[in-house]
């Protein structure tokens, strides 16, 4: 146990650090076989001599510390835990002689390659000297914002290192910022002869750049930063393959022998597929499978669950590695070939009278279209339902944002509006295999909402399947909201911070109305963003509590809830959520059932894009969304128990 917790320990405290392009440029060989490089020079790396960034040898570093050569204990960590406290030295990588700080680096050092050096460099300091530190501290201190850097920095916390210090000797090295307002990596990549410069770009910024008119934050915005952190499909396809092919199998007959516990001997049972275990990760579609498998245990019936054992971010094709995770009966049994499931499965069900079966795709990613048919035939399984939680089965970029950052309305394949998009090499091999699961099973295509309906069927890419439109939840009014007067409004956003959601367009409101009396800002979610003004309130929507937002949202009586995906929603519990608790919604016209639903109930409104949103906020009209002047109504959710009630409905006369 304390050796498992002293790896975790090292993993953690080497992953902020080790410069991953860098390894990667400088090893070809990892490189062309597809391994991690953390994973790589953890095991099996610093042993062979090899380093983990530009700037630190970790053969140099074993050679000058017989201390720490004695104890075998890997160096990278050694100096990142108690090294740089320690004062001592380190010598740059042998493998080249001229590093930058620069875009293609991603605010992080650069390998440039070179000759290697004959002679060896003399051993020297990270950081400034002594008197330049002390000046440099008195500098930004009146800046530097050491709550946020501790909270978004938890090793600089744990470590009880001064956040400062470290901010200033090594943490803009590693892209750390000094404050919410300041992007070490937004500040190098605009201004490239800083970067050459290798100065301390927050140091820049405060003794002249901000005199110059330099910007502490691109001024391209959030979406220059998701394109420039897109990675082709094929490179993230060949890493989860490479990892699915080193996963250890399970045997058949622990798979087996879990079949044989069983509620009803196989005689009733649902079979489930997804793109992850709904029993360990948080999300919509996790909760939607987790009520529908409460109605499943709740009906007397088996419940079979599959989802790929590596987070595949598409279908799986024939030939390529994958093992599927098994939940039986909700219980984790463990990871197991295609034909091992199908093979345990019909030998368990062979002798049994089939009852009633039933089967639900909520996602194929990860999964081969042959595989899953083979999977329900061995229970002759053929005619079943497939949601549509995303638009997988109309692109790899199951979202429809093109490069990531724009909606595209799925556009015909092989259209110039589809070519332009990263997203383009995989997109017929993802319609193809849909379409291939077509052929082979009799589906029902369910939608959460009318507009992804809508969409889905005007692609014209999957022809005449039988459709129906089943929403997650209903409203039920139970009376009026209660409000006060004269105060802030309170604007919140609800859910995890990530930019495909609208959390940048949150935070670039929040910053600039930053010391407006008029607004009040609150986030409501399982984590944040340390450091902005505004006050968050920790909510986990869990099985056991699925109303926890809601309660939340009514609890602090939200005026607004922004929700401004990048992509279209199939479906928003958030929308119906903040509209249960008596908040009304501000979305933009590309976030698909979100705006529908806005505009079809009047629970807010639907601007035409960012430019009203700040104008709102600015001029002050967002106000007249409070609840003194609405005067909203709260609601009871109703969930559906998604597969459940079609089958179930069905069966009713």
């Amino acid at each position: 146990m304390a050796a498992t917790a002293a790896a975790d320990e090292v993993h953690r405290v080497v992953s902020v650090a080790l410069d991953a392009a860098f390894y990667r440029a400088a090893y070809p060989d990892v490189a062309a076989g597809g391994a991690d490089p953390l994973r790589h020079y953890l095991e099996s790396g610093w042993r062979e001599g090899r380093d983990p960034a530009p700037w630190f040898s970790s053969q140099a570093y074993l050679e000058d510390n017989p201390d720490v050569r004695r104890t075998k204990v890997e160096p990278f960590f050694h100096y990142l835990a108690h090294g740089r406290r320690e004062g001592r030295p380190v010598r740059p990588s042998a493998k080249g002689e001229r590093y930058l700080l620069s875009a293609a680096g991603r605010g992080g050092w650069r390998f440039e390659a070179a000759e290697p050096s004959l002679a060896a460099p003399e051993p020297q300091r990270l950081g400034p000297s002594p008197e330049q530190l002390a000046d440099e501290r008195a500098l930004i201190a009146p800046e530097f914002e050491v709550e946020f850097y501790l909270q978004a920095n938890i090793d600089v916390a744990e470590a009880g290192q001064d956040p400062l210090e470290h901010f200033l000797i090594t943490g803009w090295l590693e892209g750390r910022d000094p404050n919410p307002r300041f992007s070490v990596r937004d500040y190098l990549e605009t201004y490239p002869d800083i970067a050459a410069a290798g100065v301390n770009p927050f140091v820049h910024y405060l003794r002249a750049g901000r005199a110059e008119g330099r910007q502490p934050r691109s001024e391209l915005g959030f979406r220059y930063q998701l394109l420039s952190d897109l990675r082709p499909v094929a490179v993230r396809t060949a890493e989860i393959a490479a990892r699915a092919a080193a996963r250890k199998v399970d045997p058949l007959a622990r798979l087996s022998q879990a079949l044989a516990a069983s509620r009803s001997g196989l005689r009733d049972l649902h079979v489930t597929f997804s793109h992850d275990d709904y029993s360990a990760n948080l999300g919509g579609v996790q909760l939607c499978l987790q009520r529908e498998d409460a109605r499943v245990a709740a009906l007397g019936r088996d419940h079979l669950h599959l989802y790929p054992a590596d987070p595949w971010p598409v279908v799986r094709e024939a030939g390529e590695p994958g093992l599927l995770g098994v939940l039986w009966n909700g219980e984790p049994i463990g990871f197991f070939k295609p034909k091992t499931v199908a093979t345990a499965l019909k030998t368990a069900a062979g002798a049994t009278t089939p009852g009633q079966r039933t089967f639900a795709i909520h996602s194929l990613l990860g999964h081969s279209p042959e595989e899953t048919a083979e999977i329900l035939g061995a229970v002759g399984l053929t005619s079943g339902w497939f949601w549509l939680h995303d638009f997988a089965s109309l692109c790899a970029g199951y979202h429809l944002l093109r490069n990531d950052v724009q909606d595209c309305a799925a556009p015909p394949p092989g259209s110039p509006a589809c070519s332009v998009c990263s997203y383009f090499s995989h997109r017929q091999r993802h319609i193809a295999a849909h379409r291939r699961l077509f052929e082979r099973l009799d589906l029902t295509v369910v939608a959460p909402s009318q507009p992804t309906l809508d969409l889905w069927l005007a692609s014209g890419l999957h022809p005449g399947a039988r459709t129906v439109v089943l929403p997650h939840a209903r409203l039920e009014d139970r009376g009026p909201a209660p409000f006060a007067q004269g105060r802030p409004l309170r604007v919140a956003y609800a859910g995890v911070p990530s930019a495909h959601k609208g959390w940048e367009v949150f935070r670039d409101l929040v910053l600039r109305c930053e010391g407006d009396g008029r607004y009040t800002f609150l986030h409501l979610g399982s984590r944040t963003v340390p450091g902005l003004p505004l006050a968050f309130h920790p909510v986990v929507v869990t099985e056991d509590q699925p109303r926890m937002m809601q309660q939340t949202l009514e609890a602090v009586e939200a005026d607004v809830v922004l929700i401004w995906p990048l992509c279209r929603e199939t479906f928003s519990f958030i929308a119906y959520e903040a509209v249960a608790a008596g908040c009304a919604v501000v979305t933009g016209p590309d976030s698909g059932n979100v705006q529908a639903f806005v505009r079809e109930g009047g629970h807010g409104w639907v601007l035409p894009d960012e430019a009203a949103l700040t104008q709102a906020f600015e001029d002050g009209a967002i106000g007249k969304l409070g609840r003194a002047s609405r005067k909203p109504r709260l609601y009871d959710l109703e969930f559906s128990n998604l597969t459940v009630d079609l089958f179930e409905g069905a069966r009713r006369p």
